[in-house]
Formats: structure tokens, sequence, C-alpha cells
């Protein structure tokens, strides 16, 4: 007989290598063609609803790491909340207006002056439809699952009649209104900015001191002095109309050889340093409120310059006396309004000088700079130059500085439902923490946000205008705009004349003559996404507003966390959201920002037609996504090296219960107590799972799974249950017992790792016995099962483990010494400390918990022999075993010999041959 046969080795055709590369896009086929979204839904119809609303990516150029980040925490999310009683509908979306599609189709060689905007604007959909169906597909090779075939898209028609009734309740409400104000500009995109559309780059720029020579002192100075200046923006020197100074503080008339400078009287030391002032003297000090009224000449032009009290003016740097020019900076606008000077503007909308700064006529206004260093050198004004690096706004989108430039624009006013919205804030459960304080400081410093944008792409504003200039925002205009862009589209207001975009018969006291024009700027796109809320969340059947969770990066608590909450709060008085999860930014594997120039970029495409998407998954799964986070190839290869731990062990699994069915499952109090022990760890394994899930930590979900695999299952009762598994007969209430734990561990262990690697989850399901879903996915996450006098077995099995560990620890000593070979031809003898020494007596098969031939309790821990390997609990000595080694099971046993028809066996083979293969 060939005893090799008689052993039950592992047996399946699930593959060693996941070829997840190949192997997902057909699986992804298999799930669109049998409705899986679809189905999930219909089996959780009826339960709670968990709403998890998409933040819209921009619609252009492929997706990147962090894209790739955020689309798999959203699907993790909802994946397990669908296995988890609740109903979670996914309704993916885009963002599709604004100006990088202008750009993009500059680029492309699309020539707009010579179209209508209307044409233009047909181009940028068709566009931008393009780039959705582009991202479309790759998002779902990521294994995303939502409804793709109805997706949000906040350039299609039901989208922008929502949008418009999101501004026209704002309206009523009174928070929309226009005003010229000095706001962000940028010359590259030629349009307004709103703060959220900022990023801080450094940039090098002039810093000069400049002498403004007092033209009415009024009894208060003698008419001698110059008022000293600091500014980095020499090019606003044309538009001054005045400056500050602080009431409280004191101000110094200091005589710097034949001239008199006014500065703060606390910054006089620095100054002299500064502006290297050698024979200094003070010959006056003044209050800064006596200095109110006062007036200055403006260096080279015929033009006052009045001196007005700010408490924005500090002493952090610069002169304790501001350059003031209305048109250019917000403070500068505000004491320029208070004081009534004109908002003088000289810079157009591409940043070039205009007439009303004679002299500077044409010149783009950061060339201006060195022009008007010049002239105020030439006048004998500048008294110092320098340059200096520092931080300066830039447009996010084209990457260049902005400008603050004094024009009409449209505003959604912040500071009229301030409180509101600070309260909802309040309301909202914050992940992490801290992002309730950020979002609440930028709420509770903000005035008002600047909607209007003067480009071509996007949701028009739906004003008219009468006659006499003055803006008509009606419910019945709004009504009508809204109901015309729901059947035509937005395109309409740009195809028709405004007469023609009225309802008819609309009539106006500001147009006696029935004569209407409209408003030709756009929406911020921001206004766009923060009117989901209303466009997606309360407009779409089987959704609702508020959602129960956003998550996006941590950028968009100033963009889209934050005009979601504005709009959101305008309209319903309430947050859109019960929860905010935000993630941190992708880094490479050195903490450093990825950029094409470095080459250092990730891309998602690549690493799925390499890795496959589960690796990505699983990388997702395995970090800190609340902090920035690190990405490289190394890093992608020691996550592929964990999921193939995962993936040998969940093989290894579905090899021994190749001849399972769940008819054999043996009751948990039937089992031998090492599997109950391993049914209380499974136990506690999913509690720990569950709670990690719940709270959207996924970290501790692969922490646990991994160690699970690699520890718990493969180093420790694999190990164990091998010999069992092989060697006893296939009904042996052992061997069932021992995969009836293996059974359940792989059905629990599938359905956690579905959420976060649905491919291979379901490529198991595929080979698991008896189960009776088509997918995983349409399974509910697993539960514990009861075992009785849990505590007592923990602490008893812990104990055991502790001593195996020592076993382990001494075997590997005895094996460096060659003093045996494999461990099943050791033999162990124990000197356990008095408290174990009965739970070690009373323990049998110790010898499979150590996988060696002989175990022997010699006695207590102080009376082992001084070669003995010496363990806080234990000491040991190892030495070989006595006996023949057995051909079946390879034990090393004295009973090899003893049965004469089957001399080469132990006992224990020799009777299960008999029993059953003889």
């Amino acid at each position: 007989m060939n005893y090799k046969d008689t052993l039950l080795m592992p047996k399946t055709d699930f593959p060693m290598r996941g070829n997840l590369p190949n192997k997902e896009p057909q699986m992804q086929e298999e799930w669109e063609a049998d409705h899986l979204y679809e189905k999930v839904l219909e089996k959780n119809q009826g339960k709670p609803l968990f709403v998890l609303h998409d933040g819209p990516p921009y619609a252009n150029g492929d997706i990147h790491i962090g894209h790739a980040e955020n689309k798999v925490l959203k699907d993790i999310i909802n994946r397990f909340k669908s296995m988890s009683g609740f109903n979670a509908p996914y309704v993916p979306g885009w963002d599709t207006h604004g100006l990088p599609i202008e750009h993009a189709l500059t680029k492309k060689g699309v020539d707009r002056k010579k179209m209508s905007v209307a044409e233009f604007r047909k181009l940028c959909a068709e566009y931008a439809l393009e780039q959705v169906e582009h991202q479309k597909k790759q998002f779902k090779r990521l294994g995303v699952r939502g409804d793709w075939d109805n997706p949000y898209i906040t350039l299609k028609k039901e989208y922008e009649a929502e949008q418009i009734k999101v501004f026209g309740e704002m309206a009523k409400k009174g928070y929309i209104y226009k005003d010229k104000k000095t706001v962000y500009w940028s010359p590259s995109s030629e349009s307004a900015l709103a703060e959220a559309e900022i990023e801080y780059q450094d940039k090098r720029s002039p810093s000069i001191y400049v002498a403004f020579k007092v033209k009415d002192g009024k009894d208060v100075l003698a008419g001698d002095e110059e008022f000293v200046i600091w500014t980095t923006t020499p090019w606003t020197i044309p538009a001054n109309l005045g400056i500050a100074v602080n009431p409280e503080f004191d101000y110094s008339v200091v005589k710097v050889n034949d001239r008199k400078f006014i500065v703060a009287s606390e910054l006089v030391e620095s100054l002299k340093s500064t502006l290297d002032w050698e024979n200094c003297e003070t010959v006056q000090k003044i209050k800064g409120r006596e200095l109110e009224n006062l007036v200055a000449s403006h260096p080279f032009y015929d033009r006052d310059s009045l001196i007005m009290l700010g408490d924005h003016v500090t002493l952090d740097a610069g002169t304790g006396c501001v350059h003031t020019a209305p048109g250019h900076g917000e403070d500068d606008y505000f004491i320029g309004k208070k004081y009534g000077l004109d908002i003088l503007c000289p810079v157009d909308e591409k940043g070039v000088f205009t007439a009303e700064a004679p002299g500077f006529e044409g010149l783009f206004y950061d060339k201006a700079n060195k022009s008007v260093t010049d002239k105020l050198n030439e006048v004998g004004a500048l008294i110092k130059l320098d340059f200096f690096t520092h931080s300066y706004p830039h447009d996010w989108r084209t990457k260049k500085p902005i400008i603050f430039r004094a024009t009409e624009q449209w505003f959604a006013s912040i500071k009229d439902f301030r409180d509101e919205l600070l309260e909802a804030i309040k309301n909202v459960n914050w992940i992490p923490s801290w992002g309730e304080t950020r979002l609440f400081n930028m709420v509770r410093d903000r005035e008002d946000w600047c909607i209007s944008r003067q480009r071509a792409w996007g949701v028009p504003i739906p004003v008219f205008y009468g006659e006499d200039g003055e803006a008509i925002i009606t419910d019945e205009t709004i009504q009508h705009v809204s109901d015309l862009f729901r059947e035509h589209g937005s395109n309409i207001w740009f195809e028709r004349e405004a007469k023609d975009l009225l309802p008819e018969g609309f009539t106006s006291p500001h147009s006696p003559n029935g004569k209407f024009r409209k408003e030709i700027d756009i929406m911020d796109v921001w206004f766009d996404s923060g009117s989901s809320h209303q466009a997606v969340l309360e407009a779409r059947e089987g959704l609702r507003r508020p959602a129960d969770l956003y998550l996006e990066g941590s950028d968009q608590y100033r963009g889209w966390f934050n005009s979601s909450l504005s709009t959101a709060v305008a309209v319903t008085g309430e947050a859109p959201y019960k929860a905010v999860l935000s993630h941190g930014f992708t880094l490479d594997g050195e903490g450093r920002k990825m950029s094409k120039s470095i080459g250092n970029v990730i891309d998602p495409i690549k690493v799925m037609k390499q890795l496959g998407a589960d690796i990505i998954r699983l990388w997702v799964s395995s970090v800190d996504y609340q902090a920035d986070v690190r990405v490289s190839q190394d890093i992608l290869k020691q996550v592929a090296e964990v999921y193939r731990k995962i993936r040998n062990t969940l093989r290894f699994t579905l090899g021994n219960l190749n001849d399972f069915k769940p008819e054999n499952t043996v009751n948990v109090q039937d089992m031998p107590e090492l599997d109950r022990y391993m049914m209380i760890k499974l136990n506690h394994l999913i509690e720990k799972v569950m709670n990690a899930y719940n709270d959207y930590q996924f970290l501790t979900v692969y922490n646990a799974i991994h160690n699970y695999c690699t520890v718990d299952l493969s180093a420790f009762y694999m190990d164990i249950a091998k010999d069992v598994l092989y060697t006893e007969p296939e009904n042996s209430l052992k061997r069932r017992s021992i995969q009836t734990v293996l059974y359940k561990t792989l059905v629990a262990l599938t359905k956690m790792l579905s959420p976060i690697i649905p491919h291979t989850a379901e490529e198991v399901w595929n080979f698991i016995p008896g189960v009776t879903e088509a997918y995983v996915q349409l399974t509910d996450m697993p539960e514990t099962e009861q075992v009785e006098n849990e505590e007592e077995i923990v602490k008893k099995w812990d104990k055991l483990i502790d001593v195996r560990d020592d076993v382990l620890k001494a075997l590997e000593v005895s094996r460096n010494a060659k003093v045996i070979g494999k461990s099943l031809e050791a033999a162990v003898l124990l000197y356990p400390a008095e408290e174990n020494l009965s739970l070690l007596k009373e323990q049998e098969d110790l010898d499979k918990l150590f996988i060696v031939s002989q175990v022997e309790i010699k006695g207590s821990i102080n009376e082992a022999p001084e070669e003995a390997e010496k363990y806080d609990e234990v000491s040991i000595v190892i030495k070989e075993a006595e006996g023949e080694k057995c051909e079946r099971c390879w034990v090393v046993s004295t009973t090899v010999g003893e049965d004469k028809d089957h001399p080469q066996l132990c006992d224990s083979c020799a009777e299960t041959i008999k029993k059953y293969y003889e």
C-alpha cells in the first residue's frame, strides 16, 4: 500500500496567483451584465437608508491616485453599509463647468473669437461629457459600485434647473446682491475668484518705502513732514487715495538730515536700521487719532491722499502708516467707503493699466512695478527699494498670481446668515474632529462670497435688468428660467434675447417701455457643485437631504463642504450632511508632493494594469487616510506581498475544505477546546472589524485581518491542524471540527474582505462549498456565535500559547545547535512554573500543540537541569525523540514496528489504515 495515498491532502482549483489585471475586468463585466448594483439595492429595499453623497470630481483628464483613494474609500463604506442592514444607494457625480475646460479647448485649437458664446459652450459641453465617460471607465475599473448609468452631472438640464431654484431662494431671502467691491481677480483667467479658488505659492516681490508729503497739517503738523508707507505692490501706488493710521498708536515725527518722517513710535528703532537712518531725532509725538482727516499729497499725481483711522493697521511690519488704494484691497475698500473715497481701479480685466493711471497706460501690472518705482525715485519719494520672497495668493487653476481689483460683482452675503451657519456646523459629526474648528473659523471670518464669474462656460446668473439699470429677480422670473433650463438647458440663455427668456407678458416698473437686458456673468463653479444637495439629494428619488456622509479631501473645507453648507443653510436652515469625513493628500514614498517633472507620480491606471485594482484598494485600507498618505512602487509591492499572504491563507483553507459540506458542521459546544478557542478568536475578530468599519477605521480592519491570517491562522492554528486534517479519518469528529472552524472562518473573512478587495472576495466565494447566494456582495456581514465558558477557555489557551511560544524558541536554539532537524524529530521536556504545572499535566495532545513527537512534564521550574533553556514561566530541554519515524504522519514514535501488518507506521496510523483503508 502507498501510505501517501491515504493522506487527506489539500485540494482546490482556487489558483495561487491572483492574476488580477486580467480577471478583474471580466468580473466587472459579469457584475454589470447581472445588474449587481440593482440587486444589492433590491435586497436591501425597506432597510434604513444610508446616503453617502459623492462630491463631484472635475471632468478633465485621467484620474490620479488621489481620485482613486477618494472613490475607493467611498466604495468601502457603501459596500460595508449594504452588507450591514442598510440600503446604501450611490450616485456618482461630475463637476463639468469652469475655466479648465475652456483652456482645454483653446489648447486643442478652438478659436472662441470665431464663434458665438452659445456655439463655444456647446463645444465645452461635448468635451466635458467625453471626459465624464473617460473617467467613468477608470472609476469603474477600480471596482467602484454605483449607479453609473445615471450619474449626476452639473451641466445636465435637470441639474441646472434645480441650481437656479437655489439661487432664486437665496435671492428671495435677500442674501444675493450686486456691488462694486474689491475681490480676488485673476488676470490670467480674466475673472473674479472666490476664496476657495485661491492657493498660496512663493513669489518674489519688490519691497518699497515711500514718502508722502503733508499737504494740510490742520495745525497738528507743521506741514513740512512726510508720511512713510511700506508696500510690496508698487503697481498699486497710482491708485492710492489715502493713508491709514491706527487711532490708538503713538506716532513720531523723526528728523533725518533735512527731512521729517512720520512713522509709528514703536517702529522707530527698527526703521533706523532698515532705512539706514544714522542722524535720527524724534521732534514730535502725536496720537494716531489726532491725524484723522489730515491731507498728504500723492507722490506723482496732483491728487490728495487722505489720512484715515483704521483698526486693521498693525505694528507687525512696515511703518504703522498703511498705503490705501480702495480699488485694490479688502481693508482698503472698506475704509475707503467709510471715508467716502472713490473706488479707483485703473487696471482692466487682463491686469493692464488703463488711462486712469497716466504714464503707465498699457503696462501689465506686474511689469509696471519697475516703472512706478522709477517714477517714485525720480520725484524723490522712494526711500528704499529691496526684494523679498513671500507667500502670495495665486489662481489655483492657472497657477498665476492674482490681484485685488474693485469690480461690480454678484455676492452671496454670508454675514446675513452666519449665525445659522455656525450653529449648523455644531450639529454635524466631523471626522476628524478638527474639521469642525477649521470650517467654523472660515465661516466666522467670512463676510460674503463672490459668486459671479466673467467667463462663458457655466450656469448663467438668472438676472434681468430694467431700463433704469435695476436688477430684476422675482419668483416668477426664477421659476420661468428654471423651467426653460429644465427643458432646453442653460445654453438657451445665450441663444435668446432677454425678452424671449422672460415669462410671456412680463412687465416691470423698472422698464416702462418693456425693454430688458440679461446678465452675462456666470456662477462660480462652487455654486454649481454646492447646489448638489438640492439637485441630487432632494430632487432624486431614493435619496434624501441631509446626506448621512460627505467624504472628500481636506482641501474641501474651503471648497465643496463650505459651498454646500452655505447654500443648504441659506435655503433650508440646515447643513446638507449629518457627518463629514475628510482625507489627506497623496504623497510619494518620501513624503513629497507628486510631480510629473520629478517623475514621482503613481498612475492608478498603470498600477491596475500591473498589479490589479484590489492592490490599490488594499493599499487604501492600509494607510491612515485621515492624514496625508504615502504611495510608491515599493509601498505597493509591500501591499501586494500582504495580499499574497492573505490569498494563500484563503487558498489553504479552501484546500482543506474540499470534502466538506455545510451538513458536516460540528456544533460549537461539541468541539475540542482548541477549536472552541479559535471560534472565540474569530468572534473577537468579527467584533473588532465591525466596530472599525462603523468608525471608518479601515487601517484597523486591514491590520486585524492581516494579523489574523498570518499569526492566528497560518502560524498557529493551521500549523497545528495539519496533522489532524491530513491523517485522521475523513469523518472523524476532530477533523470535521477543525473543518467547521475553517469553514466559518473562511465565510466570515470573505465577507469582511468584500468591501476592501471585492474581486478577490467574489473569486473565493465561488469556491466555498455550500454557499447559496450567487455573490458575497448579496450577503450580510458575519455575526458572532456564542461559545460557553469563553473567559475560562481564553485564559487557559492564552497561557498555553505563551508556553508554546517558549517551546518554539527552544526548538530554534536546538535546531541551530544541530541537536535536531525538523521539529518532529524532537522530544520536549518541560519544567513549568508551579502555577502552570497542573494546567500542562492535564492538557492532552501537547505534542500536537508544539508540533513535536514527544512531550514530558518532568518537574517544576526549580528542578530544571543546567542545560535547560530558561524562560519566565517554563524551562525546556530539547532532545532527539525516541523511536522510529512513521512513514505516514512523520511522527517519531516507539510504537513504529509494533504492528506486524504495517511495521512502518505508528500505532495511531496503523489503526486508521486498518479501520478505513483495508
